[in-house]
């Protein structure tokens, strides 16, 4: 069964459970077994999950690891601060809203690229400017930025060398042979670096280590998810439609009705 992400009550707990209880709101991930995508979830007492701020209703808790992600790569990989410049290229996505928000949030000059439909949203969210990738290439602009936080492969380090600054760091989301050749030789040869992390496949000691963070930021207002638009259950088909548009501000998400999860599609 499909579904990795979940928000929703704790409707039972198991007898050597204690850090959560009947009744909880709560959010977090079920990885590779999946299964989100129902009225019920069952998660190991020590999987990743966690109550949710009181401040967050479910469908944007759904997509917390969205936030999550941002938050490994800009805050633990590249440790974003103050006065540096970070542009983020898949602005518009559920990683990408995060992340717009968050290098805001640590003090950097933040550039968003996206599709058309989407720059009021990337604007709205706090970047300092932001590049219509239908318009222009930022590979080929004059500006340099100390990170190029590059979402779902959609450039490579190869193309975003001539923008990095001297020890500019250029962070992927997609796992494709090259990265990991990339991630070698820049390791040992020249100051730029080229750096990818799979997020969910963290010890889950760590991503809630993280998590607690994204939850401190929300609960102070300084960090939301954002959502595209909802579909119940018996509208998944319709849901996955709406995904592979492409054009999404956010997250698509999948409601469950009743006392259920809600499960989470990426958008």
């Amino acid at each position: 069964m499909l579904g990795t992400e979940f928000s929703g009550e704790v409707a039972a707990t198991g007898r050597g459970v204690t850090r959560l209880a009947v009744g909880d709101r709560v959010f977090g991930s079920t990885g590779s077994a999946g299964g989100c995508y129902a009225e019920y979830v069952c998660i190991p007492g020590d999987g990743f999950i966690a109550t949710m701020p009181a401040n967050l209703p479910y469908p944007e808790g759904a997509p917390v690891c969205g936030a999550l992600a941002a938050w490994n790569f800009l805050c633990d990989k590249a440790r974003v601060g103050p006065g540096q410049r970070v542009l983020v290229n898949g602005a518009a996505g559920d990683i990408g809203t995060a992340a717009i928000q968050l290098a805001k949030h640590l003090g950097a000059e933040v550039t968003g690229v996206c599709g058309a439909a989407n720059v009021e949203l990337v604007e709205s969210l706090g970047a300092d400017a932001v590049i219509d990738a239908g318009k222009e290439d930022f590979t080929r602009a004059r500006r340099r930025y100390d990170v190029v936080f590059d979402i779902g492969g959609g450039s490579s380090f190869s193309r975003c060398k001539t923008v990095l600054t001297r020890d500019g760091i250029y962070l992927s989301t997609y796992p494709g042979p090259a990265i990991f050749l990339q991630m070698l030789w820049t390791s040992r040869l020249g100051r730029r670096r080229a750096v990818f992390s799979a997020t969910g496949l963290l010890p889950v000691a760590e991503r809630l280590a993280f998590l607690d963070e994204v939850k401190r930021l929300i609960a102070a207002g300084e960090l939301r998810t954002v959502v595209d638009s909802c579909y119940p259950l018996d509208r998944i088909a319709d849901a996955y439609r709406r995904a592979d548009r492409g054009d999404t501000g956010g997250t698509v998400v999948v409601t469950v009705d009743g006392d259920g999860p809600i499960a989470e599609q990426p958008g």
